[in-house]
């Protein structure tokens, strides 16, 4: 049976913990909007009417993300740095079950670290990191990738922190960019998952010390991996059926149909 995507304009929800620009002034200087006021602004001036979007942050009700919006999110994106054990077990198994359900999830940079990607990985998402200001160079491993689609290669971002293996991360269903820096270290910079019907893109460049979020291309692939992740079928909530075995006979053959 064919599947179709949920009808435009895709709901996307932008969540970003939001504490460094509340403290930093140079950080609000660079985020005026938030982080995620400027991810949510790429998302917008590449997908324009084809996406609803909405903001949440840590310091709302419930941070935001309520079953009443989440059941209204197709894709969520994620950023956090500094309070990912501020975020409520209640909320992340929230999160976690509308991802099972088919609810698309976008990690983006120290994300790697939340809750809900640790649960999602069910590793400790740990790597190594420098913050140098360092050059880092995109490369795409997967052309014909979605996520991939009119990204330049190599993506060059002038000053960056540093991410490096090991990523302690299962093995993607795919990798689709991978990074190198001045220092010499590579890292598994874009990589799909799948759990449960639910897509998960996770994707390192971005830092609240440095302008990542300005950048065109790093925008683009935010804006594909939002398209690539958006649901296939209505989402439905995961359970366990238990299938009834009598009509599988004890010679093996089928209750019902002919034997060779």
């Amino acid at each position: 049976m064919a599947t179709t995507r949920p009808p435009a304009p895709l709901r996307v929800t932008v969540w970003n913990e939001g504490r460094h620009e509340q403290h930093q002034a140079e950080i609000a200087a660079r985020y005026p909007r938030g982080i995620h006021g400027a991810v949510a602004e790429g998302i917008a001036e590449h997908l324009g009417e084809e996406a609803r979007l909405r903001t949440a942050t840590m310091d709302e009700p419930e941070h935001g993300l309520t079953e009443e919006v989440l059941a209204e999110t197709d894709v969520l994106t994620w950023w956090g740095h500094i309070a990912h054990r501020e975020v409520s077990d209640e909320v992340v198994e929230r999160v976690h079950q509308r991802v099972l359900a088919g609810m698309g999830l976008i990690v983006l940079h120290s994300g790697h670290w939340s809750k809900i990607f640790t649960r999602l990985m069910g590793t400790t998402c740990t790597l190594r990191w420098r913050s140098a200001g360092e050059r880092e160079l995109v490369w795409t491993v997967a052309p014909s990738h979605p996520i991939a689609a009119g990204v330049p290669h190599p993506i060059v971002i002038e000053q960056q922190e540093m991410y490096g293996e090991f990523f302690d991360i299962p093995a993607p269903d795919e990798l689709v960019f991978i990074s190198s820096f001045s220092g010499g270290e590579v890292v598994r910079s874009g990589c799909t998952f799948r759990r449960g019907n639910g897509r998960i893109f996770y994707f390192s460049p971005g830092d609240q010390d440095y302008p990542v979020y300005h950048h065109p291309h790093v925008r683009l692939v935010i804006a594909n991996a939002v398209r690539w992740a958006a649901p296939d079928v209505p989402r439905a909530k995961p359970r366990l059926i238990h299938s009834e075995t009598g009509w599988f006979d004890a010679d093996g053959g089928q209750a019902g149909g002919e034997r060779a």
